[in-house]
């Protein structure tokens, strides 16, 4: 998954999707959950656990300014 597909995200996803970013397998990233080793914040809806894409893009390092935003700011620079 490349950052314009992460840019399409929902603002929150499923932990599958969540490790399918970060290229982790699914039963690894429950395990990591479970043990409360998962690098970002998580939210915990009934039995569903859902990861906010915002956090995703920060532990990736990617800016979560819109492509927009940021074409402003590189040409006020």
């Amino acid at each position: 998954m490349d950052e314009v597909d992460l840019r399409q995200l929902p603002v929150v996803v499923d932990l599958v999707t969540a490790a399918s970013v970060l290229g982790i397998r699914r039963t690894t990233a429950y395990e990591l959950v479970r043990t409360g080793r998962w690098p970002t914040p998580v939210l915990r809806l009934g039995n569903r656990i859902r990861v906010p894409t915002a956090a995703l893009r920060e532990l990736l390092r990617l800016s979560t300014a819109s492509p927009e935003v940021q074409t402003r700011v590189a040409a006020e620079r």
